[in-house]
């Protein structure tokens, strides 16, 4: 395996050789870790110190079910802080067909390339025809020109204009470019690296093999067992995707509604997970309410929904993008929200963000709650470069400090995933205090086994999930398999003892995510953030939530021990 560093500056590349003892290092843990120890704390997101990471999973391109995400990773415009995330789809494949565990950008520059990688090298090319373009079209003219089978990464008019809420699409199995790296802002940082995209032609590149075949073999036939027999994994997920757990939060008072002012919508069931399914089913043509973004993958929690034609609008509608493009702007209409995640794909911009922003803009009073057409048009004016598409595209706290607003739900400067803190608490702690700001897959908790609605035990249920979570991030597994892996990193130890030849134990697997949220931490504090960073935003604390009869209560002195030296609990 190679890291590749490219100087966009001067557009020139070399490769280093991964040193054995460094096979585990991958994903998340790989860009953090060059994260902290090359790019200094206190430079600007996109400047000329930044570096831009791409980074596969251990178990990228192995074949294993789910384990196709590769992590995006480098300083935050949007949160100030270091940030990963990360996206299944191909070109993670195809990457790690090419030898390459990760990328590592440097410079800056101000007029944009097609990072072009095969088997021979890297070519860089002009990529005038591809800009201010949708990200549909731009793929399309990538895939004219390159082939249809080449992976791929690539910003939108968002990125080009470095908005907070830029974003990087990859193509799923079917060449739709819809899977997206969309957290903190790293599109912006890619625009001032002059990245358009990133081609990956994989063609005359034999197919990645275990080093230790009988290893390999025996974890993955477990492995696969496991992920057929779990009811999540096995059925839910297949049928219902994530937008299963809409009328479980709306249960609980943590669906987001209006600008997270409660946790229930009125209109809950017309845009639930079995909605969207019947919805889809109706439709047929191009729908489907089972697909898979990655190839090979068994989980299958995709969808593909058609308008009333049959023909497909976008791919996928999850839970996040339905509870912050939805119920938090008060739109109960599934038409109406796809269109608006639509929209924000063919920009390239992370849609939790971008639903935030608008619901900040509405409780500002710029718009009603529940003005589709109104939010459409904001996208719209980010899409024509206007000053109120800009303000959007900075994101949910700009627009809170713009128009004075006083409940903004951030952290660290990013927007709270669909989920009300004050509901599920165990969330509400990890939304506080992870290094990536506001984010559910940070250390995601509404699957334990608690009583959501008490502070008590709810952070460390929260320190455990964010190392569980490390963990799937590191090895480019999806996390959704963590619910059949269960306590079992045996079995993944195993599986990636196989696959890199190289002895690796559920200890290590297990310390290497403690030390990659150690690296974050660090390097957050020499960003300048404090404890002051690790809370959530005052109002959660006061305000009830009408859906939930609860406030956020969790004790701040046992939530600030996490991040400190050895505290994450595993």
């Amino acid at each position: 395996m190679k890291i590749l560093r490219i100087n966009m500056s001067d557009l020139t590349y070399r490769e280093e050789e991964v040193p054995a003892d460094k096979l585990l290092l991958g994903g998340r843990a790989l860009t953090s870790r060059i994260i902290k120890e090359e790019v200094p704390a206190t430079c600007h997101p996109l400047g000329p110190n930044n570096k831009l990471v791409l980074s596969n999973g251990v178990l990228t391109a192995s074949m294993a079910s789910s384990a196709e995400r590769t992590s995006l990773g480098g300083k935050s415009p949007l949160t100030g802080g270091i940030k990963e995330s990360n996206a299944g789809g191909t070109a993670g494949l195809k990457m790690g067909r090419l030898g390459l565990r990760a990328i590592i950008f440097e410079g800056i520059r101000d007029d944009f390339y097609t990072v072009y990688i095969d088997k021979d090298g890297v070519r860089f090319e002009k990529a005038d025809d591809l800009l201010g373009k949708r990200v549909s079209e731009s793929a399309q003219l990538i895939y004219e020109k390159y082939g249809k089978n080449v992976g791929l990464y690539m910003i939108g008019v968002s990125g080009e204009r470095k908005m907070n809420t830029a974003a990087m699409a990859n193509a799923d199995k079917d060449g739709s470019p819809t899977r997206f790296c969309g957290r903190g802002g790293l599109g912006a940082v890619a625009g001032a690296k002059g990245i358009k995209a990133i081609v990956f032609n994989d063609e005359g590149v034999e197919k990645n093999r275990p080093k230790n075949p009988d290893v390999y073999k025996e974890a993955l036939k477990q492995y696969s067992l496991s992920l057929r027999e779990n009811p999540g994994t096995g059925k839910l997920f297949p049928e219902l995707g994530t937008a299963a757990m809409v009328r479980s939060t709306n249960k609980l008072g943590a669906l987001p509604t209006r600008n997270f002012s409660t946790g229930s919508f009125e209109h809950y069931k017309s845009i639930s997970g079995e909605t969207l399914r019947e919805i889809i089913l109706e439709r047929g043509g191009e729908g489907t309410p089972t697909h898979n973004c990655m190839p090979g993958c068994a989980i299958r929690c995709s969808n593909i929904y058609p308008d009333k034609d049959g023909k497909a609008v976008t791919s996928p509608i999850e839970y996040e993008n339905i509870g912050l493009l939805g119920s938090n702007l008060g739109i109960g209409d599934m038409d109406q929200i796809v269109e608006l995640n639509r929209l924000c794909n063919e920009l390239a911009v992370d849609t939790i963000e971008t639903g935030a922003a608008i619901g900040v803009a509405m409780e500002a009073g710029l718009l009603e709650f529940g003005d589709f057409e109104g939010a459409r048009q904001l996208l719209l004016d980010l899409e024509a470069d206007k000053p109120m598409g800009r303000i959007i595209g900075g994101g949910a706290e700009l627009v809170g400090k713009i128009y004075g607003v006083r409940k903004v739900p951030v952290v660290k400067g990013q927007a709270m995933p669909a989920y009300d803190p004050r509901s599920i608490k165990g969330l509400g702690v990890t939304f506080a205090t992870s290094p990536q700001g506001a984010d559910h897959t940070a250390g995601q908790t509404v699957r334990a086994q608690v009583d959501h609605h008490s502070p008590e035990g709810q952070v460390k249920i929260s320190q455990k999930s964010q190392v569980v979570n490390t963990i799937y991030d590191n090895l480019g597994l999806c996390y959704f398999a963590a619910g059949a892996v269960g306590p079992n990193l045996d079995m993944l130890a195993r599986l990636i003892t196989g696959y890199i030849g190289v002895e690796v134990t559920a200890d290590d697997i297990k310390n290497m995510a403690k030390q990659t949220l150690k690296d974050e931490h660090e390097f957050n504090r020499m960003a300048g953030f404090t404890k002051a960073h690790d809370r959530l935003p005052e109002h959660f604390y006061e305000e009830e939530n009408p859906a939930s009869g609860t406030v956020f209560d969790v004790d701040q002195e046992e939530m600030e021990a996490i991040g400190v030296e050895g505290n994450h609990a595993g």
